[in-house]
């Protein structure tokens, strides 16, 4: 049987290999040059397991595409905080080379990772999405607890998996955009307004979206 120290022992040891692993995962990401649309930075110095998140959704994507010269306009009029520390100058192609709306997000791993999945929030303006709930924790099969979903809706294999890194949870989440769930959502209305369009109804989802995409671009 484990002592108290030894436990916090083995705690601090696995944070610590947690730290060792997100520090190398974020140095890989920043000299990527295959994340059109991704930049990812540390949202406080001295804290490896928060990271910021800045996700530019293509022109092409259905509902959440937009326009490349309001974007920028709107980069150079609001000054965004854009520091070389948090989006690397790959980050910075990212954002001229993008052109539909700029999502901000917090992603907040364990300090069980990779044995338990990061979480991630995005932060005003949320996006208007069936996998987002209103207060911007994102919902996706990936960031769930490798567990067997007791109402029976994912399968063991559609949850978290250590073989799953930052990036192929971001570019997942990139796909989310292209092509968002209205099953077992996580925002009702939204759903409810993507299924009633994709059925040919009013087109009240794409209404939502837009003004969405807007306030992203601090066009609203």
């Amino acid at each position: 049987m484990s002592t108290p120290s030894a436990a916090a022992t083995a705690s601090s040891a696995q944070a610590s290999g947690a730290a060792r692993l997100l520090q190398r995962q974020l140095k890989e990401m920043h000299t990527s040059s295959d994340l059109s649309g991704i930049s990812v930075g540390l949202a406080k110095e001295s804290n490896v397991f928060e990271w910021e998140v800045i996700l530019m959704i293509n022109d092409d994507c259905k509902y959440y595409g937009g326009k490349f010269q309001h974007f920028l306009f709107q980069i150079i009029a609001l000054d965004i905080d854009i520091k070389p520390r948090k989006i690397p100058r790959s980050g910075i192609a990212n954002i001229q080379r993008n052109t539909g709306a700029y999502f901000r997000a917090l992603m907040t791993f364990p300090p069980e990772y990779p044995h338990l999945p990061p979480k991630i929030v995005f932060q005003n303006p949320v996006p208007f999405h069936p996998n987002i709930y209103p207060n911007g924790e994102l919902c996706i099969s990936i960031l769930h607890p490798p567990e067997e979903d007791k109402y029976g809706y994912e399968s063991a294999a559609e949850r978290w998996s250590p073989v799953q890194t930052p990036e192929t949870i971001l570019l997942s989440v990139l796909s989310l955009f292209n092509e968002p769930n209205d099953e077992s959502p996580a925002n009702l209305d939204a759903a409810k307004l993507l299924r009633a369009e994709r059925e040919g109804g009013p087109k009240e989802f794409r209404k939502r979206v837009r003004k969405c995409v807007r306030e992203s671009l601090g066009e609203d």
